[in-house]
């Protein structure tokens, strides 16, 4: 194929799969980059050098001393910036842009079908499309494993908001606004009876701990053994300390 530039809508289509696959998996076997390649007319190789591209921009990737691609061009800086300020708006665009490119309508990139017609049928489809795009960033983010036990079930994992999806609108799908966790801790966590410190640190709240009888074994094991450990922190996107903080006083039930 032909060398020739990336337009902004194949950079924003490139970042949308950057944030929903894990950092391990951008090669050019990837049936994800494969498909993408074929959508934009590109080759697997172009796809997922851009790919490491974005990844050279990752601040959690370069804490961990992970650098991506040594070179970049200044075109890639301006998309993470974009996305970066405005999740919401760059999550839904993408996921337009790349049913422009697969020529398909943007419902069909979702797992359900059948949204109603009418008014309505596009504010539904544009809040699934938006929730769908978090809860793969976010997933990509863990390596679709539970940040608190380490499971590694997808059917079985939520991407659970830090500041609650109806209180942030602005941050409804910034990947730095979610915990990958499993169902019963993203009950908890949901319920404010667990919540993660801005030092990542898990903390048990007293109300569930008076609640726990203690013959009740599984349910101890399961919430109270991980009260002041360390949750697994993700690849990339880590959870925002100010998102964190909001969880522990505002949402977190303390007595």
């Amino acid at each position: 194929m032909a060398r020739r530039d990336w337009t902004r809508g194949e950079l924003i289509v490139a970042f949308n799969l950057y944030c929903r696959i894990p950092f391990g998996r951008i090669h050019i076997r990837n049936p994800e980059i494969k498909a993408l390649a074929n959508a934009l007319g590109r080759t697997p190789s172009s796809v997922s050098w851009k790919l490491a591209n974005f990844a050279r921009l990752d601040p959690a990737l370069r804490k961990r001393q992970i650098r991506g691609a040594t070179h970049g061009a200044k075109a890639e800086q301006e998309i993470w910036n974009e996305f970066s300020d405005n999740w919401n708006a760059l999550a839904y665009e993408s996921q337009q842009l790349l049913a422009k490119f697969m020529h398909v309508p943007p419902a069909e990139l979702l797992a359900e079908k059948g949204f109603p017609e009418g008014k309505t049928r596009d504010a539904i489809v544009k809040a699934r499309v938006n929730q769908s795009f978090f809860r793969s960033a976010v997933l990509a983010a863990y390596d679709c494993r539970c940040c608190i036990t380490g499971l590694a079930v997808p059917e079985l994992l939520t991407a659970s908001h830090i500041v609650p999806w109806s209180i942030d609108t602005k941050n409804r799908t910034n990947p730095r606004n979610g915990l990958c966790l499993n169902a019963i801790h993203d009950r908890a966590f949901d319920s404010g009876l667990v919540t993660v410190t801005p030092n990542y640190r898990i903390v048990v709240s007293v109300a569930l701990k008076r609640s726990l009888k203690a013959e009740d074994s599984l349910s101890r094991k399961l919430l109270l053994d991980y009260e002041g450990l360390s949750i697994r922190l993700p690849e990339r996107f880590v959870p925002d300390e100010e998102f964190l903080r909001y969880h522990n006083e505002r949402c977190f039930k303390r007595e």
